[in-house]
């Protein structure tokens, strides 16, 4: 990258926020000013970036001016209302919210499966990111498709409460002490009692995995099956996975795909007890990818496990990944 570029984070006090920055602290991202908004109280709060104090700021149209890339890590309906500030400007929206995910006009990406659709963010000037669920799924299922062939799908998920934002960890906190301390329990942002339990459903989650899927992966007739669960870990998703593909595909030519796929890393020896875990998973950077195995159940099938950090891998790196390929190849 030969120059430096104004930033500004949308949401830079809450969990994906506050990941973002230290990515693009660790990542050396060339930043020449710093923006960070929030809507929230904790607007006028300081925090140290890059050994400067800042002001977290109160998000208005005003702070935008002159920000090159822009990160949202707030709700849709915030996201929406960014956009519509900086049209007719430079700034270029990264967008986590499910805003402009189902827009044909913005481009849905995960920087290692689909970087070439960046360059369609001129139309908008905004990227989308998925889901953090869909981000390891994808990166898992696109190589094995362009062996392969991908026909068919079923995921179950099994999502922290750290998907939720703060409110689901706390939430998840307290309840476990007020079990142990033998209180009532009164759930607040979760349909039942999260501690020691698992919730069947998350509103929007299935429906929004298969949608984005077939979109990355631009195979809009996959066949697809997704259960999402939420689950008493405070960070980390993981997935079971079974495969059906039309060409044929075994456990021994699919491994070595993996393998070399960039943000994967293997974790597969159940005789060592080696499988991919969120706790595992939680601060790194790759989605570990375990359990690889034959679907007998059907032709050409395989099986997999993996884990990731739905804040960093599924979330905030992909989104700085998408902003240095821009910085790379579109804003020089």
């Amino acid at each position: 990258m030969s120059r430096a570029f104004s930033i500004a984070v949308v949401g830079a006090t809450g969990l994906v926020g506050s990941e973002l920055i230290s990515i693009l602290e660790e990542r050396c991202f060339p930043v020449s000013q710093w923006t960070l908004l929030t809507c929230k109280e904790s607007a006028g709060e300081r925090v140290q970036v890059n050994g400067q104090s800042l002001t977290i700021q109160t998000l208005q149209a005003e702070a935008l001016k002159d920000v090159d890339i822009a990160f949202i890590a707030a709700e849709a309906s915030i996201a929406e209302q960014v956009a519509e500030w900086i049209q007719g400007t430079k700034t270029i929206l990264i967008d986590q919210s499910n805003a402009f995910r189902w827009d044909e006009k913005v481009p849905l990406v995960v920087a290692e499966v689909n970087p070439e659709d960046i360059a369609q963010f001129k139309i908008k000037n905004v990227i989308a990111c998925p889901n953090a669920n869909t981000v390891p799924i994808v990166q898992l299922l696109a190589p094995l498709d362009h062996q392969a062939d991908l026909s068919r799908v079923v995921v179950a998920s099994y999502q922290a409460v750290s998907g939720v934002g703060r409110e689901g960890m706390e939430e998840l906190e307290s309840q476990t002490r007020d079990l142990f301390s033998m209180r009532e329990i009164k759930p607040k942002h979760f349909a039942h009692r999260i501690a020691f339990n698992i919730l069947p459903h998350i509103p929007g989650e299935e429906e929004g995995l298969l949608l984005e899927t077939r979109r990355i992966l631009k195979k809009p007739d996959l066949k697809m099956a997704t259960t999402c669960a939420q689950v008493p870990v405070f960070n980390g998703y993981s997935a079971a996975v079974h495969m059906e593909f039309r060409k044929p595909i075994t456990e021994d030519t699919a491994r070595p795909i993996l393998e070399a796929t960039k943000g994967l890393q293997i974790v597969d020896d159940v005789s060592e007890d080696l499988y991919p875990t969120p706790a595992e998973a939680s601060g790194g950077d790759a989605t570990l990818v375990g359990r690889i195995r034959n679907d007998d159940s059907v032709e050409h099938g395989l099986a997999a496990w993996y884990s990731c950090d739905n804040l960093r891998t599924g979330s905030a790196l992909n989104a700085v990944k998408i902003a240095e390929i821009l910085a790379k190849e579109y804003l020089r």
